[in-house]
């Protein structure tokens, strides 16, 4: 059965993707550098050591990959005191699933990003456990946060349902041994075999139902 929940944030309760992207294209010409056209798909999922990383040696934003977060994350953080962008059915879906079981965030966001937007939305109640990529080892798609977030919630990968939309973040699940749930994301759709390793595939929250998660757990007649 089913135990606990866990969600991704990005591209699944925040449309935040298309924000992410605008704040770090523009780092990104200030300083010179070039936006690769797969930029934004590869660093989805990415914890933000990674993807400052990326931006400053492969995208030659040519700061200190420190600088780069902490620009980046500034104008994130002014971005969502401005609006936070949630999905559609996000607040209800949420607390729909927070009525029978615990739930989770296993996010790549920063963790000041992550509570500004739980906080925002009146959501931060609903989650028991709430980590960033930054406290592991390594980002999405490696399984690190998963397992963490699954230790914590008391509950082995096996009792517990991710949702997810990127190809890093269904990998990461994955491989995680948890119960993968993909909300894909036309703008950034996922990989075609990311995908395939979801077990449920749902167009938008609204179909993220009580009934659905259950059934993931049931035994195979």
């Amino acid at each position: 059965m089913i135990g606990a929940v866990v969600f991704d944030l990005d591209g699944v309760l925040v449309d935040s993707e298309p924000v992410w992207e605008q704040v770090r294209r523009a780092l990104v010409a200030e300083r010179g550098g070039h936006w690769a056209a797969d930029a934004q798909r590869r660093i989805m999922g990415m914890s933000t050591p990674e993807w400052a990383r990326y931006l400053s040696e492969d995208l030659g934003v040519g700061l200190p990959p420190d600088e780069v977060a902490a620009l980046v994350i500034e104008r994130m953080a002014a971005r969502y005191r401005r609006q936070v962008p949630l999905m559609d059915g996000a607040v209800v879906a949420v607390r729909r699933l927070a009525e029978r079981w615990p739930l989770a965030v296993a996010s790549s966001a920063p963790t000041v990003l992550i509570e500004t937007v739980l906080d925002s939305a009146g959501l931060r109640g609903s989650f028991s456990v709430v980590m960033s990529t930054e406290q592991v080892a390594h980002g999405k798609p490696a399984p690190d946060i998963y397992l963490a977030v699954t230790a914590r919630l008391g509950y082995s990968p096996p009792e517990c349902a991710a949702v997810e939309d990127s190809t890093n973040g269904l990998r990461s699940a994955a491989a995680a041994g948890v119960h993968v749930i993909a909300i894909p994301q036309p703008r950034y759709p996922p990989d075609p075999g990311a995908l395939a390793e979801a077990s449920l595939v749902l167009p938008d929250l609204q179909d993220l139902t009580t009934e659905a998660v259950a059934a993931l757990g049931d035994p195979v007649t």
